[in-house]
């Protein structure tokens, strides 16, 4: 979604322009919270990036409150601040953002703090938390909210309500770059030309509906450089799923039918394109020519089957979300359902972390700001709760989406009955996850019991290593804590040491070990004293802990000393609990023995729970590992000695291989033939001419 503008304002005392932009936009795209470490093959989680606030800073207002904490602090902030709408976040001795808000009034917000009166302990522990705020004046308040939103989102602080599944939503798009338009899914920024519709719950839910479409319209489904090169139909062709535009089967004008049939029906008009499909079937059976009535028949059967599938299709309801929040044992569950063109697309479940003495319309109305800060709106937002700045909000998301946004909690009909299905949906959604945390949470505690630890893990994390004769090595990480396993914490380190022999798995999982724990103390060096005892003490505020209480090894005696070493050289042997599981006899699953520091191997009992969980805890490890390697393997396969080449990035070798055909032809190539080539100089066609004539 596009940024807020910011009108120029007068800067309140400490403000600082940036010199290095004259622009009033506050900018809303930020890099993804994963990014891959090149350096070192890791993928890591990034540090949180600042947005750019378009011609501003945060303002600190330079005030001298060093070594105060608290309302003592904040008090020294309301004397500078002005009586106008702004976001202002609210800092640690550390630097961490504990909060980021929105103010009608700045002065008159902060001012609520500063008095030292508040409702909830978890307003009062933010309080004392702070030593500094920093704060950007807006022009209105709804470009104050999006900005909180937007903030909220990327820094992600601890006393916020924060959206954790924030996965993009696939969609269905129809192109419109090409003479023979195809239907793919698509997920992520909209740049190809043509029309999108969405969006999906799932990529599942997608992939069933272009399937039946498929079907009922024969549209393409292969790449544009497939297509080019097709010299007789494939076999979607064969099994009537594609009307083979490629090599003529079917004219442009009746494939462009075919194309506006499939654009009336995603865009609603469903019975009208039914009726003409079904009147064509008549005509063609009045005619005699059953196999061509046949096909209008398989086409409408199969529209049928769209339909079907998606479950409730409410008549007054065309274009909306539709969310409900259910709340029980601390947790929330907002569920949301997306009707488009009067079909139902699909639903999702969010779990979003909340501090429990929040009311569920609090909690709602913080997400739903989140929720659309990257996404399109529609034109009507049905909620189970009336949230608070309603109307604030609905103007903030229609200056987002460019057109007008109706948002409301209905309290009679079709629609109220609609937000009633989302609620059970939601109950029943939260019900399982407690079930599973429950679940969870007792096997961490037989963990605790069985390997005589201090107290149940909060974050465990599993270690595998993956290669075939030493070729293509890969060590995985994946970690469980209570909520099950936590797939963005997930890691893999591709094995570079050459020192290494190949097929070491001890040397492997050194290194794998050594890079781990070095980068954890480097980010996050454990506390001492006093704030390593608070740390301990999880609240409802606390985030997943980067340490680990405790680290399983695929591997036995050998592993773990290998292990251990690692761990004793960086002097944390005593912060993490390191147990290796040695698969059994003959590999046999259930015969697995733990090796653990000052304890003789053992074995667990055959029907252990314990025992079942650390199984699937090592079985996912595996497959993660087995599953980067593969990839691994698979992007080694396919290189090109063009890689190899300095200078030849994408485009060039694509120019290469559209000319000469093969790798193998390019080294044969006379510099001449080469030169000939777009986008290859003179002094580029004698480096690839050197570099396969050195090496011959």
């Amino acid at each position: 979604m596009n940024p807020p503008k910011v009108q120029s304002q007068p800067l309140p005392a400490g403000r600082k322009a940036n010199p290095e932009t004259e622009s009033d936009e506050i900018a809303g795209v930020l890099p993804d919270d994963l990014a891959e470490d090149e350096d070192d093959g890791e993928e890591i989680e990034a540090e949180p990036v600042e947005p750019d606030l378009g011609g501003y800073t945060w303002d600190t207002a330079s005030v001298d409150a060093e070594g105060k904490s608290g309302t003592e602090v904040i008090a020294h902030f309301v004397k500078r601040l002005p009586n106008a709408p702004g976001v202002y976040r609210m800092m640690n001795a550390a630097g961490d953002v504990l909060y980021v808000g929105k103010a009608r009034s700045l002065k008159k917000r902060v001012t609520n703090y500063a008095q030292g009166r508040f409702h909830t302990q978890r307003i009062g522990r933010m309080v004392r938390e702070t030593t500094t705020m920093e704060f950007v004046v807006t022009r209105t308040e709804i470009e104050a909210l999006l900005l909180e939103a937007n903030l909220i989102k990327r820094l992600r602080p601890r006393y916020n309500v924060l959206l954790r599944d924030d996965k993009s939503f696939p969609y269905i798009l129809l192109t419109g770059d090409h003479a023979a338009p195809g239907i793919f899914k698509h997920r992520g920024a909209r740049s190809r030309k043509g029309d999108y519709f969405g969006p999906f719950a799932s990529a599942g839910a997608v992939g069933r509906t272009i399937n039946a479409l498929q079907r009922a319209f024969l549209l393409r489904s292969c790449t544009d450089s497939v297509y080019e090169g097709r010299t007789r139909p494939c076999l979607l062709y064969q099994i009537k799923r594609c009307s083979g535009p490629c090599t003529g089967e079917i004219g442009s004008a009746d494939y462009a039918e075919l194309v506006k049939e499939a654009k009336d029906f995603l865009s609603g008009r469903s019975q009208k394109v039914k009726s003409d499909i079904s009147g064509a079937m008549q005509e063609a059976s009045d005619a005699l020519d059953f196999e061509r009535a046949a096909v209008f028949r398989d086409r409408l059967t199969a529209l049928s089957h769209v339909q079907s599938h998606q479950g409730i299709n409410p008549q007054s309801v065309e274009e909306a979300d539709v969310f409900a929040i259910h709340q029980e044992g601390g947790q929330n569950c907002i569920e949301v359902f997306f009707f488009r063109t009067g079909q139902n697309w699909g639903n999702r479940a969010y779990f979003p972390k909340a501090d429990p003495a929040l009311e569920p319309a609090e909690v709602l109305g913080a997400f739903l700001a989140q929720f659309y800060d990257d996404k399109p709106c529609p034109r009507t937002i049905l909620l189970s709760h009336a949230v608070g700045e309603q109307a604030l909000l609905a103007q903030a998301l229609a200056t987002r989406a460019g057109h007008k946004v109706a948002l409301g909690a209905p309290q009679r009909g079709e629609k109220k009955s609609l937000v009633d299905h989302v609620a059970q949906n939601a109950r029943e959604a939260l019900g399982r996850r407690l079930a599973e945390t429950s679940s969870q949470t007792r096997l961490l505690a037989g963990i605790a019991e069985t390997f005589a630890l201090a107290k149940p893990p909060r974050r465990v994390e599993v270690y595998d290593n993956s290669h075939i004769m030493g070729t293509n090595a890969v060590g995985a990480m994946v970690v469980a804590g209570v909520e099950g396993f936590v797939k963005n914490q997930y890691r893999k380190f591709n094995i570079r040491s050459t020192d290494i022999t190949p097929g070491d798995d001890f040397g492997m999982m050194r290194e794998v070990m050594e890079r781990r724990f070095s980068r954890l103390l480097k980010e996050h060096a454990p506390a001492a004293g006093p704030e390593a005892e608070a740390a301990e003490e999880p609240d409802e505020t606390t985030a997943f802990p980067a340490w680990p209480d405790l680290i399983l090894i695929d591997g036995g005696a050998g592993q773990m000393s290998a292990v251990r070493k690692i761990l004793a050289d960086l002097g944390i042997e005593d912060k993490v609990t390191a147990i290796g599981v040695a698969k059994g006899v003959d590999r046999d699953a259930g015969r697995e023995r733990f090796f653990v520091t000052g304890r003789e191997p053992f074995m667990l009992p055959p029907r252990d729970p314990v025992l079942y969980f650390i199984q699937r805890l090592r079985d996912e490890a595996h497959r993660f590992a087995i599953g980067s390697h593969r990839a691994k393997r698979k992007k080694e396969m396919v290189r090109s000695p063009l890689d190899e080449i300095g200078g030849i990035g994408p485009t060039r070798k694509r120019a290469l291989l559209h000319h000469f055909g093969t790798a193998k032809a390019v080294g044969r190539a006379a510099m001449e033939d080469l030169m000939t080539v777009e986008g290859i100089s003179a002094a580029m066609a004698k480096q690839i001419y050197d570099h396969f004539h050195d090496n011959g």
